[in-house]
């Protein structure tokens, strides 16, 4: 498949997933997350691959959903409607589910900033390792949303409770260094050795035995004890409730005009 927002790459074992819309800090529209779930069937179903590499053309990894272009224009209304059903089904979005299913390990080579989705996307990851530069946030709450699978169900699994409702409530954006700190990423590296560390890490990774990655893999998620399609039916249906409440269409627009959002709790 010939992609538009996404630069799919194989080499040595390890296939490199690019977000490219680097003008929009790679905010993700209909069409990105259509084709990051073929690039993901893609990978694990390649017989060849055995690491997949995630990252982010430009200065950022992911900014979440584009707003913008997604939610607010008027001349997109039908747009809207369709990334509504999207995110709101009887099971987690596609992509989620994809990755939460993936039978190979993933690396995510953070970049820049993963907000929103962004941060979703690197939670849903097995490793994260993070540039000087990279920021985090779970910034659904200052939209009147909630998050997806990442945000629910990985962050309190990787920085424990307290702090993932910390985040998760406040919306805080953290620097790298404080993503180390808590145990969100692995490893910090400068902005111009974030691939290479990456990709020696797959490469170590792709040179031990497959089967045995893919078991250890597996049994990690059956130690954790985590059920991904009730998780996601009632994320669904507290999205299907959210989308229609006051307080996110203000908190989009409040991000649109650049202001600061007044929420009334209806």
């Amino acid at each position: 498949m010939a992609f538009k927002d996404l630069i799919y790459e194989k080499e040595n074992n390890i296939a490199t997933l690019t977000l490219n819309r680097p003008e929009a800090r790679n905010a993700l529209t209909m069409q990105t997350y259509q084709e990051l779930e073929t690039a993901l069937t893609e990978a694990d179903t390649d017989h060849d691959i055995r690491v997949v590499i995630i990252t982010g053309a430009g200065k950022g990894f992911c900014s979440g959903d584009d707003v913008k272009q997604v939610m607010l224009d008027s001349d997109r209304q039908q747009q809207r409607k369709e990334y509504e059903k999207l995110q709101v089904r009887a099971k987690p979005t596609p992509a989620a589910a994809l990755l939460m299913s993936m039978v190979k390990p993933v690396i995510a080579a953070v970049n820049g900033p993963a907000v929103g989705w962004g941060m979703d996307l690197a939670l849903m990851c097995d490793i994260r390792v993070a540039s000087e530069t990279a920021r985090f946030g779970e910034i659904f709450v200052l939209r009147g949303l909630i998050p997806d699978i990442g945000g629910i169900l990985c962050l309190p699994r990787i920085v424990g409770p307290s702090k993932a409702y910390e985040l998760l409530y406040t919306g805080d954006i953290i620097d790298a260094q404080e993503a180390l700190r808590i145990g969100l990423v692995s490893r910090v590296v400068a902005q111009d050795e974030l691939m290479d560390t990456a990709r020696a890490l797959a490469e170590k990774i792709a040179s031990n035995p497959s089967l045995a990655v893919r078991r250890i893999k597996e049994a990690v998620r059956r130690g954790i004890g985590y059920d991904v399609d009730s998780l996601g039916e009632y994320i669904t249906q507290s999205l299907s409730l959210l989308f229609q409440t006051d307080d996110h269409k203000e908190g989009a627009t409040a991000f649109i005009e650049k202001r600061k959002p007044i929420f009334k709790g209806k």
